[in-house]
C-alpha cells in the first residue's frame, strides 16, 4: 500500500478531525514533503482536505469519493473478502476487470473515479465524468452457469442498483429492459453484462458485470446529445453516499448472484415501467412497433408486434416514448 493510501485510511479514520503532521508521519514513517504529495493526489481526486497550521490536516465530513476503505465498511460480513480496487482513471472498468480475469484474478470489484472511455452497449460510450458519478464493474467467476443463465446476471444488477437507489436515496427507481435504470423519468444508470465461456465445460469462466449511475449532475452538466435523456439521482452529493450505494449494490447484487433466491424476477417484473405500453423493437437493420406484454420467469420480454405475432426477446434493444 503506497503513501496516498495509507494517509487515505488514516483521515477517513479520523473524519471531521484534524491530525497533525507529526502524528501522520511517525505511524506512516513518511517525510512532511512526502505527506504533502500524498495530500496534494488526494485533492486531485475529489478529497476535500484542509491544511491548517499549528493543527494539521482534515478531511471534511462532506467528503463523497469512492473509496476502497469507504466502499468496504458497508459491506455485509459475507462480502468483506472481495477484492476492491479503486483507480483514479481507467479507459474502462470493464476493460480491467477482464484483463483482471485473465490473469486469474479472483471475484472482485473494479472502481475508476473516472473513465476516458466507459463502454455502453453496441458500442456506445458512458459518459463518465469526474466527482459525479460511480463507475464499477464486478468481476465474478459463476462457473454454474450457462450461457442462456449469464443473461440473468443483468437482470440481477438492474434490480440491485433500483433497490439500492431506493434505499440509501429515498428515490423510486424504475427499469427499462434490458439494462437501463430510470429515475424521476431520466435515466440514471446503464448496465452491461460481459462473460468468457470455457470451451470444455460450455458453462461461464468468468462474467463482468460494469454499471455506471449518475449520482450527481456533472459539474458542467450533460452532453447536448444526453440532456434530454440522462438524469441523476440527487442534485447534491451526499457525506459518503457514493461509498454507501455503491456498497449497497455490491450487497444486493451478491446476495441474488450467490444464493438461489429467485425473488429478483419478480422485483425486475414490478420494477418495468414498459408493459402494456407500445415500444419499438430496434433489431440489426430493421424496426417493429409491438407492445410489451409481460416479462417471464427468464426475463425475457414478451412482446406482441402489429402484425399479432408474439416473441419472446432475451436480449435486444428497444425505444419508448417516456
Amino acid at each position: 500500500m503506497d503513501t496516498k493510501q495509507q494517509l487515505l485510511e488514516l483521515l477517513l479514520r479520523h473524519k471531521g478531525e484534524y491530525v497533525s503532521g507529526q502524528q501522520i508521519g511517525t505511524q506512516l514513517s513518511v517525510s512532511r514533503a512526502a505527506i504533502w504529495k500524498a495530500i496534494t493526489a488526494l485533492r486531485a481526486e475529489g478529497y476535500q482536505i484542509d491544511a491548517v497550521k499549528n493543527k494539521g490536516y482534515c478531511l471534511s465530513t462532506q467528503t463523497d469519493v469512492i473509496s476502497a476503505v469507504g466502499v468496504r465498511k458497508y459491506l455485509q460480513p459475507e462480502y468483506q473478502g472481495l477484492d476492491i480496487t479503486v483507480h483514479p482513471t481507467l479507459v474502462s472498468t470493464n476493460n480491467t476487470a477482464r484483463e483482471n480475469a485473465a490473469c486469474g484474478a479472483s471475484e472482485g470489484v473494479v472502481f475508476a473515479l473516472t473513465q476516458t472511455g466507459g463502454k455502453g452497449r453496441k458500442g456506445r460510450s458512458f459518459f463518465s465524468p469526474q466527482g459525479s458519478g460511480i463507475y464499477m464493474s464486478l468481476l465474478i467467476r459463476p462457473h454454474h452457469f450457462s450461457a442462456e443463465k449469464a443473461a440473468s446476471l443483468t437482470t440481477m444488477a438492474a434490480v440491485a442498483v433500483c433497490e439500492a437507489i431506493e434505499s440509501v436515496c429515498g428515490k423510486t427507481a424504475k427499469i427499462k429492459w434490458v439494462n437501463d435504470v430510470f429515475v424521476d423519468g431520466k435515466k440514471v444508470c446503464g448496465i452491461l453484462t460481459e462473460a468468457a465461456m470455457g470451451i470444455e465445460t460450455g458453462t461461464l469462466d468468468y462474467a463482468i458485470v460494469g454499471i455506471g449511475i449518475n449520482v450527481t449532475p456533472p459539474r458542467e452538466g450533460f452532453p447536448d446529445e444526453l440532456k434530454s435523456i440522462a438524469g441523476a439521482i440527487l442534485l447534491s452529493p451526499q457525506s459518503d453516499g457514493k461509498n454507501r450505494l455503491a456498497a449497497e449494490v455490491i450487497n444486493r447484487f451478491m446476495y441474488y448472484y450467490l444464493s438461489k433466491n429467485q425473488g429478483y424476477v419478480s422485483s425486475y417484473r414490478s420494477k418495468s415501467f414498459i408493459l402494456g405500453r407500445q415500444i419499438t423493437v430496434i433489431g440489426f437493420d430493421s424496426e417493429r412497433t409491438a407492445t410489451a406484454l409481460d416479462i417471464d420467469g427468464e426475463c425475457r420480454l414478451i412482446v406482441r408486434y402489429d402484425s399479432g405475432e408474439t416473441a419472446a426477446l432475451l436480449s435486444g434493444e428497444i425505444s419508448i416514448k417516456i
